[in-house]
């Protein structure tokens, strides 16, 4: 797909990904509707051209008065990028309900509901691309992080349905599975850290620029589902091949972290 002269609307775009997505997408082209909590963050990250709308995802005034927004700015909005999210490291069969729920509003619902504003407006254009920010967690249960990643093979799934259900109105869907991006993802974590062995493991990381590039390059090529880096398809096909070895190491880590 051309990025540019697109209309991006970009979600949790106030730092990490988000961010640095933006940055990357105007570099190509495209013009830009961010939305994030933090106004200040926005609106530098969003420069002098483009369109900030802060406010909570997971409230529905909050997405409707952003697509509002940018139909009314540019009227059109070609690419939707859900990025928004939010981290949970605690055990599923003892974490706090509250927090679980909240987590899905905005990993999972917010996505959802955000895409079934923007969709009659792809339609009506005749085309368009959601992408989905996934993770490697979503391909791969990791234990310290399974609420987390029931909410990303949801997501993950969800982004495979909306690519049928769309393909008639020439509506792309992407999915994006990011490994460990250098941002500050841990720290806003909704509960818990992780295991030690994954923070002592951010030299493998990537940075939020190099996830963004591959965003975009994804987008470029109509994409189905990117992998970042790609050595986390290493990982997927291990476990899809040999479950039990996989699942052992994961169990070592896991319960490093509760030592």
């Amino acid at each position: 797909m051309r990025i540019e002269g697109s209309v991006v609307l970009i979600t949790g775009a106030s730092e990490g990904i988000g961010a640095a997505c933006a940055r990357e997408f105007r570099k190509r082209g495209a013009r830009l509707s961010l939305t994030a909590r933090s106004e200040a963050k926005l609106k530098e990250v969003g420069g002098a051209d483009g369109l900030v709308t802060a406010g909570d995802l997971t409230a529905a005034e909050t997405r409707s008065k952003v697509v509002s927004r940018t139909m009314e700015r540019f009227g059109a909005i070609d690419i939707l990028i859900n990025n928004a999210g939010v981290g949970f490291y605690a055990p599923s069969w003892k974490a706090p309900l509250e927090e679980t729920r909240a987590m899905f509003e905005l990993n999972f619902f917010a996505p959802l509901a955000m895409t079934q504003l923007v969709v009659p407006h792809m339609r009506e254009r005749g085309g368009g691309m959601i992408v989905n920010i996934g993770s490697i967690a979503g391909k791969t249960t990791l234990p310290w992080f399974t609420l987390y990643s029931a909410t990303k093979f949801a997501l993950g799934s969800l982004t495979e349905g909306l690519g049928m259900e769309l393909a008639p109105d020439k509506i792309r869907t992407m999915l994006v599975c990011p490994g460990y991006v250098r941002t500050g993802f841990q720290s806003h974590a909704l509960v818990g850290r992780p295991p030690d062995r994954l923070l002592k493991g951010k030299k493998f990381a990537i940075t939020p620029e190099q996830c963004a590039e591959a965003v975009a390059r994804g987008v470029e090529r109509n994409a189905r589902t990117i992998v970042t880096p790609a050595l986390g398809w290493v990982l997927i096909v291990l476990k899809r091949l040999f479950p039990t070895i996989v699942e052992a190491q994961m169990k070592k880590i896991h319960q490093s972290g509760q030592q």
